[in-house]
């Protein structure tokens, strides 16, 4: 088992499990430039123990690991707490991608990738989850915003919770600010750009595979009839003819 550890100047610790040595020692020694305090190990359950022991603020988790894979890395930790996951595979391969998203994870990057685009999109997760906390302090200080209601989804913003006719729906953070990002305006088509920039903070054509495969999986877990894809543009929410919006 590989354990390398480096300590930061911000406050922020990001934890890297990942099984090739040469790969995890240049991300820490990158992310180790940003000010991070970064912890690197090399199998799956050596992950799951750092993560609970660590309370990192943000994973870098590769899917192929010894012990026990990604995937089950990536459940364990988010039944403990949740936390944001940027996923690394070394396969091109949306399936697995979309399995990935389904356990928790919040991005993913196929290798080689840039160095350089890791620590942009790594940096785009963190500043979304500072947004997330900072707007439920406010909605607990304040009146909340009233629940988005279109049609039978409920997106109830102070709460981060989403139902669709009646049951509850169980996003991960990413995909409830891709919902809420299009529930915002209906029938407006966005493009995958202008998806990239407002839910990940980032653009980079690159990463409009990104864009859609979270679109796919959103349409998984609330059904497929509610956002309607613009082949070569991007996506808008549909809600069924005579459903009527409220409160966006």
């Amino acid at each position: 088992m590989m354990t390398t550890s480096a300590s930061g100047r911000n406050g922020t610790t990001v934890l890297v499990v990942e099984d090739e040595p040469a790969i995890a020692q240049a991300i820490a020694r990158r992310f180790t430039a940003e000010g991070w305090a970064v912890e690197a190990v090399g199998d799956g359950l050596a992950g799951v123990s750092a993560a609970a022991r660590l309370q990192p603020d943000v994973v870098v988790l590769d899917v192929m690991l010894p012990g026990i894979d990604g995937l089950e890395v990536c459940r364990r930790i988010q039944a403990d707490r949740p936390v944001p996951v940027l996923m690394l595979t070394a396969r091109d391969d949306e399936t697995d991608m979309l399995i990935g998203l389904g356990v928790g994870a919040d991005d993913y990057m196929t290798k080689p990738f840039s160095m350089r685009e890791l620590v942009a999109r790594t940096k785009a997760l963190l500043r979304r989850t500072e947004r997330a906390a900072r707007a439920a302090e406010i909605a607990q200080a304040a009146h909340p915003d009233p629940p988005v209601e279109i049609g039978d989804v409920v997106i109830d913003r102070a709460q981060r919770r989403v139902q669709r006719a009646g049951a509850e729906v169980h996003l991960t953070p990413t995909e409830f600010d891709l919902l809420l990002a299009l529930a915002a305006t209906p029938k407006t088509v966005l493009t995958r750009e202008r998806l990239l920039a407002e839910v990940w903070d980032w653009v980079d054509a690159s990463g409009t595979r990104t864009v859609d495969s979270h679109v796919k999986a959103l349409r998984r877990k609330l059904g497929p009839d509610l956002i309607r894809t613009v082949h070569g543009v991007g996506y808008a929410f549909e809600p069924a003819a005579g459903d009527e919006q409220d409160g966006a």
